[in-house]
């Protein structure tokens, strides 16, 4: 008797020493307060880092956002999102400047909040990666050079393994991932292991529902056919260059392309003259810079480059913020940057497809959404439909406009297993050219009902 009462006592007290472990590491990620945040802010922050590898010393860096209280964020689902690139940050992009509450001012100090916060809706995760990015780090430098679809694909999956033990709270929650450009890439491959991680668990601890995508990087094949129609439709480069790019480009690598392809490629850069290829229809915000920042080839960088870019530039590499958001911890040798010229640069393994992943999936179930922004000449509207449109499946609602206030706010077409949006008169970030279409958009995809066709 004496025995099993110790053995529980032992077994309690090991409970009670991991709960508090738990505990006290949510409270060091606890944000009190950002420099510059407005008064109004009523939710929860968390930000800090997760070790994804102890023999390299890779560890990302997340920022949480909780629903506000008076949204019942207990009974909200969480949603990791992810930029692209390869090597931009989801904290400049998506959290900074599209779907987070707060976003920066022109002073690069001070705060404001959004009135189209996707928290409202979510819970909501950004993550760096892969390491390199933003504030994410390696303590081994030439990982920094050997990145890849892969590698990232694996060191995002243990982040979560790590972070829900951090957060067992959200153990079990309805989860799902949402982001654009080439997280077409990462995305699809992150939902592919947890998918098949999940299989033959009862009660999975990451409750994996489904994924939304915008103006994503899919299939190279299609991606290409569709850019390239797109810019001369669309009046941006002359006869000879478009077929000198059907040529030199389709069928090839958009992360490695030939020589020719390069070339053909820079012909229609010198054509398209000063504009931003992320939204065709907008002032370019120092457009030689972004040129001169992110290499030759802005699209094959995953994110849009308004002023607000540089804005996040001057707010991140604050020390007060980098404090405040427990970030920077090792030193880093580089200041914090939107995107990382050396993980893009030295990008690996980049598969030509994502569409066997997708057809994997949406034989899964799981509830897919692709989204599309109709004035981004980067990935624009027409290589994602050439893409949809390779996996040849069944329409169940046809084309359709679907409304806002009356007034339409773009179209809609539903397959077996995916459904196609796009939103008028936005770029490259839909979040950030319009943002209550975005959350419309949202608010659709997690209670799983179509676009409102009136």
């Amino acid at each position: 008797m004496g025995n099993s009462v110790l053995l529980f006592a032992i077994l309690l007290s090991w409970v009670v020493i991991g709960s508090c472990n738990y505990l006290l590491d949510q409270e060091k990620d606890k944000i009190l307060k950002l420099p510059g945040q407005p008064p109004n802010v009523d939710f929860n922050q968390y930000s800090g880092y997760v070790t994804v590898n102890q023999q390299s010393g890779r560890s990302l860096f997340y920022w949480l956002t909780e629903a506000p209280a008076n949204r019942d964020p207990k009974s909200r689902p969480l949603l990791l999102w992810l930029n692209g690139g390869p090597g931009c940050s989801s904290v400049a992009y998506g959290a900074a400047e599209e779907i987070g509450p707060l976003h920066i001012n022109s002073d690069g100090k001070t705060l404001y909040s959004n009135p189209y916060s996707w928290n409202k809706l979510a819970n909501l995760l950004f993550l760096e990666s892969p390491a390199g990015v933003g504030f994410s780090y390696s303590n081994t430098t030439s990982d920094l050079y050997t990145f890849g679809d892969a590698k990232t694909a694996e060191d995002s999956y243990a982040f979560l393994l790590g972070w829900f033990e951090r957060f067992p709270q959200y153990k079990h929650r309805d989860f799902y991932i949402a982001g654009e450009s080439y997280a077409g890439h990462y995305i699809p491959q992150l939902s592919q292991i947890i998918y098949e991680k999940n299989k033959g668990v009862k009660n999975p601890v990451i409750n994996f529902k489904g994924f939304m995508v915008g103006n994503a990087v899919t299939d190279d094949y299609n991606d290409y056919v569709g850019t390239f129609e797109y810019w001369w439709t669309h009046g941006l480069i002359s006869d000879s260059t478009y077929k000198y790019l059907q040529a030199s480009c389709e069928g090839f690598s958009s992360e490695h392309p030939p020589v020719e392809c390069s070339r053909a490629l820079n012909a229609a850069e010198t054509e398209w003259g000063n504009i931003d290829p992320y939204s065709i229809y907008t002032k370019p915000c120092n457009y030689s810079s972004l040129l001169k920042s992110r290499g030759r080839y802005p699209w094959r960088r995953g994110a849009y480059d308004p002023c607000t870019e540089q804005y996040a530039t001057k707010y991140f590499n604050r020390p007060k913020v980098q404090k405040a958001f427990h970030a920077n911890i090792t030193k880093l040798s580089y200041p914090w940057k939107t995107c990382s010229d050396i993980v893009g640069e030295y990008w690996a393994d980049s598969p030509l497809s994502m569409l066997p992943i997708y057809k994997e999936l949406i034989a899964a179930g799981l509830r897919i959404w692709v989204f599309s922004g109709d004035t981004d000449s980067v990935v624009p509207l027409t290589a994602t439909r050439y893409s949809i449109d390779a996996l040849n499946l069944k329409t169940v609602a046809n084309w359709y406009p679907w409304y806002d206030n009356g007034k339409v706010a773009g179209w809609s077409q539903i397959y077996e297993g995916l459904s196609l949006v796009t939103v008028t008169g936005a770029g490259h970030e839909v979040p950030l050219h319009r943002p209550r279409q975005a959350f419309i958009l949202l608010r659709s995809f997690l209670e799983n009902k179509p676009m409102q066709r009136s």
